[in-house]
């Protein structure tokens, strides 16, 4: 099969054959029509993720067509639709037992743990705990952004974030996971106000709901324009890029007792990074972290979806070849564009 490979962490990534992936006893192999490209794909690239071994192709959100299936599979069948969480769960460890699948003791994750999407063919293991079946009138574009950036997006405002009809949500950072949240938290009936440093992704995040917009190349301190434009503080507010510097906004424009969410990943050299805790004990903040969304979360998500009243479709912006994958992959670092960009391996 072709697949974008990287042999070493930051150097350009190139397309090439190599041998099609076989099914675990409990996985199947998927035919990739298309998959996401994503920030996470870029840290994974740049080293920021010690699962990681090299030579390696990344991808992380995919949806496709099962291709193959393990000897142990009861669920699925060659010819099914289906995307998946970029978090793939054993189904057995105590925090599967508890329906945490998200933070699953022994999980694996395609582009990270094992060779991902970026490809024509991808293994996928305990696919019967993993796998959720797209529905008809969903194009493979717009399953693909779920899987990552939609799914962690619906999570994060829905479940961890509690999210309430007429709550000021604040998103920091509108790419594909930040335009998500504000889909996500206008469609539940908050008030949203979008921080980005890109006019473009202001724009749409503005067309997917957001009421107030706040442009933070030109605003000395976001958290103290957050505070203005929602009266007080966000009740609700989302790191979606992942910084020291949005992550500190985003807690310093919280309300009393308003609840902090970091989505977006924050690698650093010593493995942490500074947090305003003086605000968070004197306002009795909430700080919370989201890492995807377990399978068996999905239909509540899908349902809204194929309602209409989410529109994923609306943030795939640009969809590009394998081809232009790795030169894509790399900009990441200094053009991450706005909204989704979606790579079809057989285009």
């Amino acid at each position: 099969m072709r697949a974008v490979v990287f042999e070493r962490y930051g150097e350009p990534a190139e397309v090439r054959e190599v041998a099609d992936p076989r099914p675990a006893e409990h996985g199947v192999v998927v035919r990739v029509e298309a998959t996401g490209l994503c920030r996470s794909d870029w840290h994974g690239w740049q080293g920021h993720d010690p699962d990681i071994t090299l030579p390696h192709v990344p991808g992380h959100e995919l949806a496709g067509t099962v291709e193959e299936v393990g000897p142990r599979m009861t669920r699925w069948r060659p010819g099914d639709r289906v995307t998946v969480p970029f978090v793939c769960a054993c189904g057995t460890c105590p925090a599967c037992a508890a329906g945490d699948q998200q933070v699953c003791e022994r999980q694996t994750q395609p582009g990270f743990t094992h060779w991902g999407s970026f490809a024509q063919y991808v293994a996928l293991d305990h696919a019967d705990v993993n796998l959720v079946a797209v529905p008809g009138g969903l194009s493979s574009a717009t399953a693909a952004s779920l899987g990552c950036r939609f799914a962690t997006a619906f999570r994060a405002v829905v479940q961890q974030g509690r999210v309430a009809a007429g709550e000021w949500v604040a998103v920091h950072g509108c790419g594909g996971v930040g335009l998500s949240a504000v889909m996500v938290a206008a469609a539940s009936g908050a008030r949203v106000v979008a921080v980005d440093v890109s006019a473009r992704a202001l724009e749409l995040a503005r067309r997917s709901g957001a009421e107030q917009c706040v442009d933070a190349t030109g605003v000395r301190d976001t958290a103290e324009r957050v505070r203005e434009v929602t009266g007080g503080g966000a009740h609700l507010s989302l790191d979606a890029l992942g910084s020291p510097a949005t992550c500190a906004a985003s807690v310093n424009g919280l309300r009393r007792r308003g609840r902090h969410v970091q989505v977006g990943l924050l690698p650093s050299p010593t493995g942490t990074t500074p947090v305003p805790m003086a605000r968070a004990i004197a306002l009795e903040l909430e700080l919370l972290g989201s890492h995807g969304m377990a399978a068996h979360a999905y239909p509540r998500m899908l349902q809204l979806v194929e309602a209409g009243v989410l529109r994923p479709d609306l943030l795939v912006t640009s969809t590009i070849p394998l081809a232009a994958a790795p030169d894509a992959l790399a900009a990441m670092g200094t053009a991450p564009g706005s909204g989704v960009t979606v790579v079809e391996p057989w285009g």
